[in-house]
């Protein structure tokens, strides 16, 4: 019998054996190419001292792959009917820890330090739930967790807006979220025809490198990115009409505005998409005292 879990003889075997349809609500699409895991693993450097979180593990296809190259796997699954497949197809890997519980609502960090106790290195690799991509990298990213950083596959078009530069048509308050915490690039694209059942999108592998610091020293992280938001709430607009409409006040508030906009040497017709993240990060700290 094919030892790796991912190929399609071995995971139509153990969908049969414990008679597991897929949740279209959970996002259910299980890799079915050890190939492609392969690649995505080697993308995370893991080391046998390295630590590795998952998030929805599936029927194991990935997890299985990641107990082959470290010390300790976690994952974190919400779907119940999973865990006696996990529990049968991960046997063979005792430093495997499933646990049944949503990312969103879980104290990642709790877990981390009773889980991965003596160990410094931690990847998170995660085949990604497409409908809850961009809450639980954020999530990841705003707990402040002590990981090196973060690979997983996600939609193509999230991939494209997550590392897009200032003044594409990707670039937005997504890519500058996450580039504000991580150096991000999109490592290899993976056909929709490798998964099971197969999604209506074309996939992508995204690596989130942890900075030391932010990217950039601002007075408020979250008035910042308050900022970031409403400068591209409607992209047609000029920066000067999105902040007047969606800042509090705002309309009331618009040579307040012009003024900081004149003082951090920035165009009020320009468009939000335009803007550096450095840019954004001295419009914010002008603005702040303003609207604190």
């Amino acid at each position: 019998m094919d030892k790796d879990i991912a190929t399609p003889i071995r995971t139509k075997a153990i969908l049969e054996k414990y008679g597991f349809s897929f949740k279209k609500s959970l996002g259910q699409n299980f890799l079915i190419d050890t190939n492609i895991l392969k690649r995505i693993v080697d993308h995370a450097d893991l080391t046998n001292q390295s630590g590795a979180i998952e998030i929805g593990p599936g029927i194991g296809a990935l997890t299985e792959q990641l107990a082959k190259n470290s010390q300790k796997v976690v994952a974190f699954e919400i779907d119940q009917r999973l865990l006696p497949i996990l529990k049968d197809t991960l046997s063979p890997y005792p430093h495997v820890k499933v646990i049944h519980q949503d990312i969103l609502k879980a104290d990642v960090l709790s877990v981390m330090k009773e889980e991965f106790v003596g160990i410094d290195d931690v990847m998170v690799v995660a085949n990604l739930p497409y409908y809850v991509t961009t809450p639980i990298i954020m999530k990841l990213l705003e707990d402040h967790l002590p990981i090196r950083g973060i690979v997983c596959m996600l939609q193509k078009e999230v991939a494209d807006r997550i590392s897009a530069s200032p003044g594409t048509k990707d670039y937005g308050s997504l890519s500058i979220a996450i580039q504000y915490y991580t150096k991000a690039e999109t490592v290899m694209i993976v056909p929709k025809t490798v998964f099971m059942p197969q999604p209506n999108v074309d996939s992508a592998v995204i690596r989130l490198t942890k900075r030391e610091k932010p990217i950039v020293d601002v007075k408020d992280e979250a008035f910042f990115f308050q900022i970031t938001r409403a400068s591209f709430a409607q992209r047609r607009k000029t920066l000067l009409n999105n902040l007047l409409s969606h800042l509090p006040n705002g309309k009331e508030k618009k040579e307040l505005i012009l003024s900081v906009l004149e003082t951090v040497q920035i165009d009020p017709t320009r468009r939000g998409e335009t803007l550096s993240i450095e840019e954004f990060a001295k419009l914010s700290d002008g603005l702040y005292e303003h609207f604190k």
